[in-house]
């Protein structure tokens, strides 16, 4: 094809670096060349099947599909079976030619680009330049690109495979966290349902006359338990989704950590009692002080702690210490429970995932082994991360007979640089 046939020719440019786009586009916009540029290869063939360009520049390293895939896939297709392909690549090694003409390419540049020379040598393959390749170099590098399109294939089946697997894996956990929420909810329910029927045949058998006091205050108290308990489930469910959204804001100030700990234990006291828990509180006062958000800090450590009573069987011990490190803080919980197999140690962070089977969890969400949505530690990340600090979990094993026990670590910068949230 002629540069004179063609007063603008059309060039396509596949390449993901966006700066080598910026650059040979405005090299070749000088020289009068339109350019239309693509940042992959699917895009790429869907822009080269649009434009219809008189000469594709292909980046051989490209993410999902390489160059030379693209080459062989664009060789394919009507109208593309004689346009100039050229590789542009910064892969120097040996045998990378050979296999790009292989595969289809009608030439082969190196980058970086000469700017001087660039345009004269695109022309050049317009006018018809094309790097031979001998039948027997092209017999061996055809063989090697198939090789190597087997090898990708696979990899990208074994990815399939993985990415399935989670994906069954994620709907299990939906479906699980679907059966929670409806349990969750339907206790409550069950409590507003139970304790308003009460309240309206105690008021029938009565008539005009006044409720006893105690009976009232039962039924209130009853009352506003239900009431409180879906107030948590759907404020948990809140949280979870405006850390997942990246909206979870943060009112920084100091925050003493004991004084925040302390404000758990208190909730938590009577809960330890019934349950004949041992809870050890260190001294915590003369840990830094650290910005942050109180009241969401006062949320993370409470699920941590939530959680420690769950799975600490009745009469075990909760510790609680701190250490300053560095610039940072290392608030540490560590429970004589059941602990948690090494393999799982980052999954309990994810979202909606319970270790174990929902059906051996109770009704209760405070004895030993008791319910919950499985949003508890991943709020705990959330908050955590979006702090800039890190929570993690060490614990040898779970085992419902020895009782190894876990250690939860969150570590708080006392100073914050910037605020952000991570999901």
């Amino acid at each position: 094809m002629s540069n004179s046939t063609v007063p603008h020719p059309k060039i396509l440019y596949i390449e993901d670096d966006a700066a080598s786009r910026r650059l040979v586009q405005r090299v070749l916009d000088n020289k009068g060349y339109e350019v239309v540029v693509a940042a992959d290869g699917l895009e790429g063939i869907s822009m080269a099947r649009e434009h219809l360009p008189n000469l594709i520049l292909m980046d051989i390293n490209l993410p999902s599909m390489d160059g030379r895939e693209i080459t062989t896939r664009l060789r394919s297709l009507p109208n593309f079976s004689n346009t100039p392909i050229v590789a542009l690549t910064a892969n120097h090694s040996p045998g990378s030619r050979e296999l790009a003409l292989a595969a289809g390419c009608t030439g082969f540049l190196t980058k970086p680009i000469d700017v001087t020379s660039f345009p004269g040598q695109v022309n050049a393959y317009l006018e018809g330049l094309a790097e031979p390749l001998s039948p027997d170099e092209k017999t061996e590098h055809l063989q090697r690109h198939a090789q190597n399109l087997v090898e990708r294939l696979e990899n990208k089946i074994n990815e399939l495979e993985n990415a399935n697997k989670r994906l069954r894996e994620l709907d299990r956990l939906k479906s699980d966290f679907i059966i929670m929420v409806s349990h969750e909810l339907r206790t409550p329910l069950t409590l507003l349902s139970g304790y308003a029927h009460l309240l309206d045949e105690q008021v029938k058998q009565t008539a005009e006359d006044m409720l006893p006091a105690e009976m009232v205050a039962g039924v209130a108290e009853g009352l506003n338990l239900g009431v409180n308990r879906m107030r948590d489930v759907v404020n948990e469910i809140i949280k979870v989704a405006r850390i997942a959204s990246g909206t979870l804001d943060l009112a920084l100030g100091p925050v003493r950590l004991s004084e925040v700990v302390a404000d758990v234990f208190e909730e938590y006291c009577d809960v330890c009692d019934k349950r004949h828990l041992n809870v050890q509180i260190g001294d915590l006062s003369r840990l830094p002080i650290v910005q942050g958000d109180g009241e969401q800090l006062k949320s993370a450590i409470y699920h941590i702690f939530s959680n420690a009573i769950k799975y600490t069987p009745d009469g075990g011990s909760i510790f609680v210490v701190g250490r300053a490190v560095g610039d940072t803080v290392d608030l540490i919980i560590q429970d004589t429970g059941i602990g948690v197999p090494d393999s799982e140690h980052r999954r309990i962070f994810d979202q909606f995932y319970t270790l174990g089977s929902i059906e051996h969890h109770s009704t209760s969400k405070y004895a030993f082994q008791g319910g919950g949505l499985g949003l508890g530690l991943a709020i705990v990340k959330g908050i955590v991360e979006a702090h800039n600090g890190r929570v993690w979990v060490e614990s040898e094993r779970r085992d419902f007979e020895q009782f190894p026990g876990s250690t939860f670590h969150i570590l708080l910068p006392i100073e914050q640089v910037r605020q952000s949230v991570k999901l």
